[in-house]
């Protein structure tokens, strides 16, 4: 085996990139308003003319830059990919594993707010165990490369994320993901279970096995697959490129900064609650959109595709409870699909060693968080 072997980064940015940048955006060329009600046919015109003017012209890159460089960035070479984290270790004791998974559209800069909350609770009134906290960039997301390759699926970053892991030295620890982040760690609790203390998700996105042999379905996971196949049908035209000819969006999308806006703000909006501002806030969606556009290799729609079975929306217990012991089940009445990391974290502290609630607001469905514990 490759010797592992984790460098220091810094994230840097130039002049010459983010003139282009504003100069991409003052240059849109801008289609007309769709009939009927704002957002009903894709992301709305003036929201995102509004959008693209703060982007060239208020955003503070270079304030964000100095943030995200208050974190400690590595790079490390994995199964020949240059892999992208951030490595915090506990401010005191020894502290517990854990690595972070998000999916898309969102970036690793997301779970950076918790960072202090998890490496020093008691700083933040949480009565819990301190964290070594691990957040690597996807394949071909930000600053991590793009794999060379096909079949970067979630079963494989799972992989990658094991040889990580002992890489920086950690025989046991623990894994939380999000969208398809929560299949990244599913499959590493399923596909190599020994070094996992447990597992924290927030959505279920590996379907259990509901074949010949496996018990009859309950009326609750009937009703949760049928709002889910309405999800589909109604909501995952994306997912159906981005799988399957994620080349050919890519030279929009990398080309045009609204392009690129449009593509994304329409999933964060339609996963959200539309009382409350897109994403969180502004700052927040320019930073993972420059984490897209200046990133390793720039962006490229789907360039990470799952190509594994995947379940979202809002599971039932029992239906999570095929892959294994639950510990923990908590169905929040208020969700959000992408994390929000920010006033929830204090009321939802720790749940038995693991962040309890990392956090999520949106529609009137119910969202589950699931803590597995080997």
């Amino acid at each position: 085996m490759a010797t592992f072997r984790a460098e220091q980064f810094n994230i840097r940015v130039g002049d010459e990139v983010l003139a282009d940048l504003r100069a991409r955006i003052w240059n849109t060329r801008w289609p007309g308003a769709a009939p009927g009600a704002p957002w009903e046919q894709g992301t709305d015109l003036g929201y995102l003319r509004g959008l693209l003017g703060y982007w060239a012209d208020g955003f503070d890159w270079s304030a964000q830059e100095r943030w995200l460089n208050g974190f400690r960035h590595f790079r490390a070479g994995i199964d020949g990919v240059r892999v992208h984290f951030v490595h915090e270790r506990a401010r005191s004791g020894r502290g517990i594993p854990l690595i972070l998974t998000n999916g898309w559209p969102s970036c690793f800069a997301e779970f950076l707010p918790l960072v202090p909350r998890l490496t020093d609770p008691a700083a933040h009134g949480i009565d819990g165990p301190g964290f070594d906290v691990v957040i690597p960039s996807l394949p071909g997301y930000g600053f991590s490369e793009r794999p060379a390759r096909t079949g970067v699926t979630c079963r494989y970053t799972a992989g990658l994320w094991h040889r990580l892991m002992r890489g920086l030295g950690y025989q046991r620890y623990r894994a939380h993901g999000g969208d398809f982040g929560a299949a990244v760690t599913t499959f590493m609790a399923l596909d190599d279970p020994a070094p996992m203390l447990g597992i924290h998700l927030s959505t279920l996105d590996v379907a259990p096995f509901t074949g010949p042999g496996s018990r009859p379905l309950s009326a609750a996971e009937r009703a949760y697959l049928a709002r889910y196949q309405r999800w589909r049908e109604e909501d995952r035209g994306y997912g159906a490129i981005q799988s399957t000819r994620p080349q050919t969006v890519s030279y929009g999308l990398n080309d045009s900064p609204a392009g690129l806006a449009a593509w994304v703000l329409e999933k964060w909006r339609a996963d959200s609650d539309a009382g409350v501002a897109i994403y969180w806030d502004f700052e927040n969606v320019h930073a993972c959109l420059m984490d897209d556009l200046v990133g390793e290799g720039a962006y490229r729609s789907g360039r990470f595709r799952p190509q594994d079975p995947l379940v979202d929306i809002d599971p039932v217990a029992e239906y999570a409870a095929t892959f294994g012991r639950i510990v923990v089940h908590r169905a929040y009445g208020n969700w959000q699909y992408f994390a929000r990391y920010r006033d929830e974290l204090q009321a939802h502290a720790v749940d038995l060693g693991l962040a309890r609630k990392l956090g999520r607001f949106g529609k009137d469905l119910t969202r589950t968080v699931v803590v597995w514990v080997n």
